[in-house]
């Protein structure tokens, strides 16, 4: 029982730097994929969007179990360009479909949403492994820390349905120039780390 216990000694720390580390102004990528995800539901699509971002997190936390314990290890430079790739390819779908004024395919969306997740895993990954250092148990610091990004994304999602609900109820907008232009604008910066990630190849 001791040795349980002590497992889970001092692993809300894990659950700050799990918050930290998806909120990092730095490490925007992570960031942009969630605002990606999310750039075609409306405020009032809350349900399907609260499915949508479990589908995301069950596949980053299963690459980051599976990461943890050495059980999977990819090269993180390719890990950061799949990354990117995986936002632009989100960014790109809601472009057309908005475009066409088409509605979300949600069965689609959450199998995307899920596998995408499953390479973000790996992502958080290589942050995870460099915060571990001598501990002699992991399995309280990596539930912690995968509480604390679940916990940051959920704060992404609100603060984008906030602002989603003041632009269509105040401002009284339609949705489409609000998909259409964040879509474009995390498009764009997604072509940007690909780019700079192809490079690093180099």
């Amino acid at each position: 029982m001791e040795t349980f216990l002590a497992c889970f000694e001092g692993a809300t720390v894990y659950l700050e730097l799990g918050i930290r580390h998806i909120l990092d102004p730095m490490g925007a990528d992570h960031i942009l994929f969630v605002v990606a995800l999310c750039a075609a539901y409306a405020y009032k699509d809350l349900r399907k969007l609260a499915w949508l971002v479990t589908a995301f997190t069950v596949g980053h936390s299963l690459t980051l179990v599976l990461a943890a314990f050495d059980l999977v290890r990819v090269d993180q430079t390719l890990t950061e360009l799949l990354i990117a790739v995986s936002i632009l390819i989100t960014a790109i779908l809601h472009l057309i479909r908005s475009w066409r004024q088409a509605p979300a395919a949600h069965r689609l969306d959450y199998g995307l949403a899920l596998g995408f997740g499953l390479i973000h895993g790996l992502g958080f990954s290589g942050y995870f492994r460099t915060l571990l250092g001598q501990e002699s148990c992991i399995t309280g610091p990596l539930l912690f820390f995968n509480i604390g990004l679940e916990a940051g994304q959920l704060l992404i999602v609100s603060l984008l349905m906030a602002l989603n609900w003041f632009w269509t109820q105040v401002l009284r907008q339609p949705m489409r120039p609000w998909t259409l232009g964040i879509s474009s604008l995390v498009a764009l910066y997604a072509i940007y780390l690909i780019v700079s990630r192809i490079a690093a190849f180099g």
